[in-house]
């Protein structure tokens, strides 16, 4: 390694003492903490870190390490074996250290660890003289072969664990701890034979310093392992931040019955009440805890066996938690009655704990209920706003999706939607799996108590409609093949029948064979507290989309200010509706038409009047009919299929009504039916449909005005493109508007808006805002606009792959493609505004319950954000973090 000039090299290496709290992002949570709890007299073990800067450098380099690191590490480990009187490998009296990973977001047991690295064939006969107990220093040693031998040198972890219960059972014990210093002793043999035989001779090598720069880069390199990768992609955590590397001076739980390790919480994690929580063993060392060797303890029992080192404990975990002024979880070590703290970390925590947390610390004066809001992750309150399944039955796997609608659900098999609706109605619960849903398939979706898709992703059609009714949704399930005609399915290797029971956890994406129980929804005083106060904080507007009078009703019960996005479409699916609405797209001239659409005029008004008494005194923004009209027919595969069943069968009556639908079917089936005749381009090519929408939604106005209610519509105009678009569909809309509340002697305005989901509706905003009282952004489909990407297409195909591979980082539809998605929106705001200041701005795609998106949302200045009624909570709190400047990964 070239020499450098440490006087102009970057610090990679810093001792304990050298750091503080503030230094995280350099020296990661681990190394951070453990020098802030020296800093504040907390007993640690003594040591240094390597920092995060060095790994980054590494990776940057392919693994080469930064020039200079080796010899500050070498630095540091002589200042560490002068202040502690020992050295690695020393036949006297050697230094033994533990060699971790720190990342600067808490990632637990997504990287490696190894202990007890320094202990050689010399050292373990010094470390045997010294402590007085062989069996301790053998133990040490095996423990070192195994992990070096795992993580350093990629020996099957199998290979040492069928030698060791192997030996056990030869000498007739069930656990470690009976084995003696002459069995260990062999072992150690035995696991060296191990790696050479795996690694090849001389792999294992015994200089303990080479070991060293071997686990330390080991550690490094396991930042970028599958499972640490997956972490980080599931907790938003960026790749490019890599890990530190905590090299710290062991202390040992196994050196005798005064001794032992645990790991506790100054808090229930899992309720967040403040008593103590955890588990510890005596006479081992902290994997045994946590690798299921050994049954641990609970955490109470420890004032018996180790009482001194109890108290102390129970002292400092108040301390800590008063200092951190958040939950903490602490991993100990007690070395011969001797209590040394190895780490402790902001505590994981269900919803439930996070929110009870946050508002019992504010009640004790610990943080502001500013702070309390920061504290929770918005996308965690998901687990309080579904049923879930029991954590602690079993579970039965057979196959895992896309987590696309959180919840879980248990029922029947169903596979198709008229089943589910049949058997739903008369009361069997069943759960509705299709290749991937389509609008035909909502009377099914509603009574299911959930979906499972072979196909589709996180905002395919079944998600959004799962997620919009509250309803768990596995989407995309590898491997999942449907026989309809059988009316069977393969999954995870078993065949089941329609009608056998399965679980689905939309919050996992777990498919389970059987029912499980499930524990429903809960929501205290300290959820609704926590929801308050984000409510005080923020300046952005939460609303919901709704599309019957129950989501509406929930969604208030939720805390939405309004509906921000009801899809009339919907209203049409219905069994009772289809036949309307088909004989309407049937109709051969407009009179035909218009007899249609009267029948279907008063179910749409009694819709209406459903949603604004359910949202009386609440904006509520319907949009008129925006999907092409093929979508409310079979498919062309289906209708040809029925004319040449009934040619063969069925009567001449019945034939010519079956080839006149097929006939439509053709004329409306479109190559790319997203963009083309559908939203207003409908309206202008058949007006009738607009007025009778409009119609139906004044006059459910004027009749719960009628009624003593504060009904506030606004209609909204879709997929426009050119502001003379909007002009005649909002003359229309007026006529209307002028007609029906003339008639009934009252003024009452209605506000017209439009949709933002085309790239050309943003460049040109100023031209469009001429004609709108308000915008509302369609992420969704403006997603899919301004990448040029097909929705379901991509995320079933190759956008898996690019968020692997690192082409993109965030999945489109998920959270808002700022730089380019963003762009336009934000050209939008200001394009509409600048020409009308006043300009009402909202957004009504699926990113307005995104924590990430209502971020950028905020500080593009829009009003309003809408959602699915179950991500009301998650916006609100998010709109109070963006409000703050920050969000719960700040904290």
């Amino acid at each position: 390694m070239a020499s450098v000039d440490r006087a102009t090299a970057p610090t990679y290496v810093y001792d304990q003492s050298e750091g503080s709290a503030e230094m995280r992002g350099l020296l990661g949570g681990k190394g951070a903490n453990v020098a802030e709890m020296q800093r504040i007299g907390v007993p640690v073990p003594d040591g240094f870190t390597v920092t995060t800067e060095a790994c980054v450098a590494a990776m940057d380099a392919d693994g080469a390490w930064p020039d200079g690191l080796w010899e500050a590490v070498l630095d540091r480990l002589a200042a560490l074996e002068k202040r502690t009187g020992r050295r690695l490998g020393d036949p006297e009296r050697p230094l033994l250290v533990s060699v971790r990973s720190g990342a600067v977001f808490s990632m637990p047991g997504m990287m490696d660890t190894i202990l007890n690295l320094g202990i050689n064939d010399a050292a373990v006969r010094g470390l045997a003289a010294e402590s007085g107990n062989p069996r301790f220093a053998w133990d040490s040693y095996r423990r070192f072969v195994q992990m070096f031998g795992e993580v350093v040198l990629g020996v099957p972890s199998d290979d040492f664990e069928h030698a060791l219960s192997q030996l056990k059972r030869e000498r007739g014990v069930a656990l470690d701890t009976d084995l003696t210093a002459e069995d260990l002793e062999g072992l150690v043999a035995m696991f060296k034979r191990i790696t050479e035989e795996s690694a090849g001779a001389g792999a294992f090598g015994d200089d303990p310093r080479e070991q060293l720069r071997l686990a330390i880069n080991a550690v490094f390199a396991s930042w970028q392992n599958p499972r640490a990768a997956v972490y980080r992609r599931a907790n938003d955590i960026p790749d490019e931040l890599g890990t530190a590397v905590n090299i710290m001076q062991m202390v040992f739980g196994n050196l005798g019955e005064t001794s032992g390790t645990g790991v506790c919480f100054t808090r229930n994690p899992a309720t967040g009440a403040k008593e103590l929580y955890g588990e510890f063993l005596v006479n081992a060392q902290g994997e045994d805890v946590v690798a299921g060797i050994r049954t641990p303890r609970p955490i109470a029992e420890m004032e018996a066996a180790l009482p001194e080192a109890y108290h102390e404990l129970v002292a400092t975990m108040a301390r800590l938690e008063a200092h951190y002024g958040d939950m903490q979880d602490i991993e100990f070590t007690v070395e011969q009655g001797r209590l040394y703290l190895l780490q402790t970390r902001t505590g994981k925590r269900t919803a439930q704990a996070a929110v009870r947390v946050a508002c019992e610390l504010v009640a004790e004066g610990v943080i502001t209920r500013d702070q309390a809001v920061q504290r929770i992750d918005p996308r965690q309150l998901d687990q309080l706003l579904h049923p879930t399944i029991d954590p602690d039955a079993p579970r039965d796997l057979l196959a895992t999706g896309l987590n696309a609608s959180p919840g879980a659900g248990v029922g029947e098999v169903v596979l198709d939607a008229d089943t589910a609706e049949r058997r739903g109605k008369a009361g069997t619960p069943v759960i509705l799996v299709r290749w991937e849903t389509t609008p035909d398939d909502i009377h099914g979706v509603i009574v299911a108590q959930g979906v499972i898709t072979a196909h589709g992703g996180m905002t395919s059609h079944a998600a959004v409609v799962a997620r919009g009714m509250g309803k768990p949704c596995v989407a995309g399930v590898d491997g999942l093949q449907i026989d309809r005609e059988a009316r069977t399915i393969a999954i995870g290797g078993r065949v089941l029948r329609e009608g056998d029971t399965i679980t689905m956890d939309g919050s996992t994406g777990e498919v389970l064979a059987g029912g499980s129980p499930l524990v429903p929804p809960r929501f205290d005083d300290h959820f609704r507290e926590i929801t308050a106060w984000a409510d005080e904080i923020r300046r952005l507007r939460v609303r919901a989309n709704a599309d019957t009078p129950e989501d509406a009703e929930r969604a208030r019960g939720f805390g939405a200010e309004g509906i921000g996005l009801c899809r009339t479409e919907h209203m049409f699916m219905s069994e009772e509706r289809l036949p309307s609405v088909r004989r309407m797209i049937l109709a051969s001239d407009e009179a035909d038409r218009l007899a249609a659409l009267a029948e279907i005029a008063p179910m749409q008004q009694g819709d209406f009047e459903g949603i604004l008494r359910a949202m009386d005194g609440l904006p509520v923004t319907i949009r008129l009919l925006d999907p092409p009209l093929h979508e409310f027919l079979p498919s062309l595969l289906e209708a040809s299929r029925d004319v040449e069943r009934i040619r063969g069968h069925g009567a001449p009556g019945d034939l010519v009504a079956a080839e006149a639908l097929l006939a439509r079917v053709k004329e409306l089936t479109e190559a790319n039916p997203m963009l083309g005749t559908r939203g207003c381009r409908l309206g202008l090519l058949f007006p009738e449909i607009y007025t009778m929408q409009a119609r139906a939604i004044v006059d459910a106005a004027l009749a719960v005005r009628a009624a003593g209610g504060d009904p506030r519509p606004e209609i909204m105009i879709p997929l426009v493109g050119f502001a003379e678009e909007l002009r005649r569909m909002r003359i229309l809309v007026e006529e209307v508007v002028r007609e029906e509340t003339e008639r009934a002697g009252v003024d009452f305005p209605i506000q017209v808006g439009t949709m933002i989901e085309l790239p050309r509706a943003a460049v040109v905003a100023d031209q469009i805002a001429t004609e709108a009282d308000f915008f509302s952004f369609g992420t969704n489909d403006l997603t899919q606009t301004v990448l040029g990407l097909s929705r379901d297409d991509a995320e079933g195909k190759f956008l898996t792959q690019y968020l692997e591979d690192g082409v993109i980082d965030k999945n489109p539809f998920q959270t808002i493609d700022v730089d380019g998605v963003g762009a336009v929106v934000r050209m939008g705001c200001e394009q509409g505004r600048a020409v009308k200041p006043d300009l009402k701005l909202g957004v009504c795609g699926e990113h307005g319950g995104d924590p990430l998106s209502v971020g950028f949302f905020h500080d593009v200045g829009v009003d309003y954000v809408s959602c699915s009624p179950f991500r009301v909570p998650i916006a609100r709190l998010a709109a109070a973090q963006a409000a703050l400047g920050a969000s719960f990964k700040d904290r």
